[in-house]
């Protein structure tokens, strides 16, 4: 549990002084401030005949209100995070309801700080409450506002606690490791809310014009609402580089925070620890969770779930995969040669659908998906990611070797490798029965391409949820139709949107008009797309390409070239196309 919250608290310190939380810094600085300037005390003494008034100014009393306005950030984001959608639709509230209350509490504490009679109103509800202070009146209730407008940048350890969050999977790992993560991002605000109290009681020029410069914080308060309702922050944000990125990529990929990361659930998910993804040499890993959480099954005898308890005795390879997934795509023809080469030894392959996104989940689609790769082994759905986290999984495609006793002995996340993996399987195949005669390997004879080869640019999510390398003018605002603005030169890896988009949780549809700048390494690029119409796809020196969209989300190939280049991109969408991902071999 130390662990976990040392890796929540650092990954909160990195986002805490990250470019993402700069429109806070005012505002938690003015509302640090007392609203109430300190009076010296007086006393009326004899100096021979004469009555002398004398000042004692004394050392200020202990101001509280920066540490209750801290806490409320806390407790919100902590609760909103993991709870914020549970509890809007228990409600029936509607999605931005939070972000909008936090506006509305903001500008109210700035109409308070410039209208000291309409301040007092707003905190006369908090009067009655007991062990107030009343110049603390409530700091608390702005804090809890200000944690539903607190979005920190997305990093692995936020990324973890989302996930959580999105899939009920609430445990006291999570809440440790969002509190200690709300903890370490509140710090740095911590430092500036006190600021603004030392300010306040201590400086002689402040105490004389206390007056103006709460006006003046009212008044910044309240453009800041503005400036947050509309999304006017984002231009400075985007102005600056991103200072911490590299430090964030160093706590995601260190071995230690993914272990703590991994959710462990069920038993013998704690073992799993134990094996080192991608090493050649076979380990002993505790035994394999059992499928559980599983909505339905494909390609068993009439659709009873399989178990690995049914299949003891062979060697079983567990593929977790989505069908939209053209990393998973392009695992396939692998995992359909190995059943083909090998089932009848006694391997088993059993596929694990746990999807990315909300598509992803209907039975149709992944049934569409099962018969158009020609998949025959057993598939179950994980739509709630039951069987994912029992596994400890983090990545589309992973692969879990057992052996016939049931015991887990290698682990692979992603793609490649596909020689190692075939070796293991034929050593374990060998181990289980002595006597089996092998054919050769047939890694050599399968061709698929790899994606997201090493050099090439990462995959990239366009929807709200998961939105990566947005480099342009606009901000992805969910639920809402979106005016954005093409770069005139993008940079590296990065995507720009133009004209206007509606955008959701885990795409963006065009209108009429609507474009897309992409820059990209890759030999080949691949787009999920779903809906009806067109995509017009343009790189200078080259014809322009046209691609048809029918139907449900898939991955459409936009580029396919014998060596990867860096190229620039512009895409042009006919109206009512959901775009989803790209990605890069």
């Amino acid at each position: 549990m130390i662990t976990l919250a040392l890796i929540g608290l650092l990954g909160g310190l990195i986002t805490g002084v990250s470019p993402c939380v700069l429109p806070m810094l005012p505002i938690i600085f003015f509302a640090g401030t007392n609203n109430t300037a300190a009076k010296p005390a007086r006393k009326t003494v004899a100096d021979g005949d004469v009555l002398v008034e004398e000042v004692e100014l004394g050392k200020p009393a202990r101001d509280w209100r920066p540490l209750k306005i801290i806490a409320g950030i806390i407790v919100s984001f902590s609760v909103f995070t993991l709870a914020g959608s549970v509890i809007l639709s228990a409600l029936g509230l509607p999605d931005d309801f939070l972000r909008w209350g936090g506006l509305t509490i903001l500008t109210l504490v700035g109409l308070g700080l410039i209208f000291p009679a309409l301040g007092h109103w707003i905190e006369k509800p908090f009067y009655r409450l007991p062990k107030i202070n009343r110049n603390n009146n409530g700091a608390f209730v702005l804090g809890l506002g200000l944690g539903t407008l607190y979005v920190p940048c997305a990093g692995p350890v936020l990324a973890a606690i989302t996930v959580a969050g999105a899939t009920g999977n609430v445990g006291w790992r999570t809440v440790v490791l969002t509190v200690s993560f709300a903890f370490g991002a509140a710090l740095p605000l911590l430092i500036f809310a006190s600021a603004g109290s030392r300010i306040s009681q201590r400086v002689k020029a402040y105490r004389d014009h206390a007056r103006g410069f709460r006006v003046g914080g009212g008044i910044v308060m309240i453009l800041l609402a503005i400036a947050l309702a509309f999304n006017i922050t984002d231009v400075i944000q985007r102005s600056l580089p991103s200072y911490t990125s590299g430090l964030e990529k160093k706590v995601a990929e260190n071995k230690t925070v993914q272990g703590a990361l991994a959710p462990a659930i069920g038993v013998g998910g704690e073992e799993l620890a134990k094996c080192t993804p991608g090493v050649a040499e076979l380990a002993s890993c505790g035994a394999a969770p059992e499928f559980r959480g599983t909505q339905k099954w494909f390609n068993t005898p009439g659709g009873q779930p399989a178990t690995l308890a049914g299949l003891k005795g062979k060697v079983v390879l567990v593929d977790f995969w989505a069908y939209s997934c053209i990393n998973c795509q392009r695992a396939t023809p692998h995992l359909l040669a190995w059943d083909k080469a090998y089932k009848s030894l006694g391997l088993q392959i059993v596929g694990i659908h746990s999807p990315e996104f909300a598509f992803e989940k209907s039975a149709g689609n992944v049934q569409s998906a099962i018969s158009k790769e020609k998949i025959g082994y057993p598939v179950g759905q994980d739509n709630n990611l039951a069987t994912w986290t029992a596994y400890r999984n983090q990545y589309w495609p992973a692969k879990y070797l057992v052996d016939a006793e049931g015991t887990v002995r290698s682990i692979k996340f992603g793609e490649g490798d596909y020689g190692q993996t075939e070796n293991q399987i034929r050593e374990l195949l060998k181990a289980a029965n002595p006597n089996v005669q092998l054919p050769s390997p047939v890694d050599g004879t399968v061709q698929a391409d790899s994606i997201g080869a090493e050099g090439t640019t990462p995959e990239t999510y366009l929807g709200y949820s998961r939105s990566t390398n947005l480099n342009g003018t606009g901000k992805l605002t969910p639920n809402k139709t979106v005016a954005f603005g093409l770069n005139a030169t993008q940079p590296d890896d990065t995507f720009s949107l133009g004209g206007s988009w509606a955008v959701g949780t885990q795409s963006v549809t065009s209108s009429k008009g609507s474009q897309a700048r992409l820059n990209f390494q890759a030999a080949k690029v691949f787009h999920v797309l779903s809906g009806d119409g067109t995509v017009t796809v343009s790189i200078p020196g080259e014809p322009d390409k046209i691609v048809k969209v029918s139907g449900t989300p898939n991955a459409y190939q936009l580029v396919d070239k014998p060596a990867q280049e860096r190229k620039t991109m512009t895409l042009t969408y006919s109206a009512g196309v959901s775009a989803f991902t790209f990605s890069f071999g």
